[in-house]
Formats: structure tokens, C-alpha cells, sequence
């Protein structure tokens, strides 16, 4: 019988099945070493695209900051002009009060009459304190208070008889008057 020997071609497959896979593992790494530089430089390029981006924001955000305190300035020079202007107005309108009480005051006296001989005044009454010649002369008094556009009504607090050298007499009296509220916007209309 005739015998062939085999194992040396056992022994070359072998030996080619261990190149291929060496070949197929080195191939296998050589490709991940080339994807894995493709990764690190794509995610460069993204950092790097990034990095860019945050300094254009950074620069904007300073210009930005720039016109952001600017308009805070002002913010805060319009809202004290607005305080003063109020402040303007406020006194406008209390520079007018006095003398729309002094002239009202003086077309409701009764005239040749009476005199008033002090005022007094705070932000709801009216003190006023004066001399007339008789009850009549005081009652008209209070009825032109009331009836004024000024006042919402009238009190009166002394009414006392007074001597004058010789032998004249006179009513000495203290009215009280309270003064209507004014609203905010008849004030401002004026």
C-alpha cells in the first residue's frame, strides 16, 4: 500500500491560517488607530470651531456690556429727571395753593364788615380767626364758605363778644374750614 504523508500540508495550512490572522488582527489595529486619528482630529476641529465661537461671544458680550451700562446710566439720569420733574410739579402746585386761599378767602369776606386778623392752614383745615361787627356779619361768612368751590364745610368754633377802647363792640370769632380734596388729576391739568 502506498502511504502519502499529509501533516506537512497540515502544517502549511496551518502556518497560513496564523498569517491571515495576524494580517486580519494588524489590519484590524491599523484601522483603529486610522479611525481613531479621524475622531481625535474631527473632535479637534470641533473644539477648535467652539473655542472660536466662545471668543466672538466674549467680544460681544463686552461691546454689549458696554451699551448694557450705558443704558443703565440712562436708565438712571431719566429717573431722576422723573423725581425732579415731580419734585418740579409738587412745588408748582403747592405755590398756587396759598394764594388761591388768599384770594378765594378774601371775595367770600363780607366787606367793610369784618377783617380777618390770622390763618392758619395745614394739609385738611383752615384755621381762620378775625373780628366783625355783629352775628349776621359772621354767619354770612360761614355761608360763603360753604357755598365756595374751595371747602366742603365750616365750623365755628368761638364766637365772643369784645370790648374796644370807648365804647365799641365787637365780635371776636374762630372758624374752622375744611378744604375739599383735590384730585391728583385737576392738579396736574394745571
Amino acid at each position: 500500500m502506498i502511504c502519502i504523508n499529509l501533516l506537512p500540508f497540515r502544517a502549511a495550512r496551518k502556518k497560513e491560517n496564523i498569517r491571515r490572522q495576524v494580517s486580519i488582527f494588524c489590519l484590524m489595529v491599523i484601522l483603529l488607530v486610522l479611525s481613531l486619528l479621524y475622531y481625535t482630529r474631527w473632535v479637534d476641529r470641533k473644539i477648535d470651531h467652539l473655542n472660536s465661537n466662545i471668543t466672538q461671544i466674549k467680544n460681544q458680550i463686552v461691546r454689549y456690556k458696554d451699551r448694557a451700562d450705558e443704558v443703565t446710566k440712562i436708565k438712571k439720569k431719566l429717573k431722576n429727571l422723573e423725581l425732579k420733574l415731580g419734585i418740579v410739579a409738587s412745588l408748582e402746585a403747592k405755590r398756587r395753593n396759598p394764594v388761591r386761599l388768599i384770594d378765594t378767602l378774601t371775595q367770600l369776606m363780607v366787606p367793610e364788615r369784618m377783617w380777618i386778623n390770622s390763618l392758619k392752614t395745614d394739609a385738611k383745615n383752615v384755621v381762620l380767626k378775625g373780628l366783625a361787627f355783629d352775628n349776621k356779619t359772621v354767619a354770612d361768612f360761614m355761608t360763603r364758605i360753604e357755598g365756595s368751590s374751595l371747602f366742603s364745610g365750616v365750623d365755628l368754633k368761638t364766637l365772643q363778644m369784645k370790648q374796644i377802647k370807648g365804647s365799641a363792640r365787637i365780635k371776636s370769632f374762630e372758624v374752622v374750614c375744611r378744604k375739599k380734596m383735590e384730585n391728583k388729576n385737576a392738579v396736574d391739568a394745571k
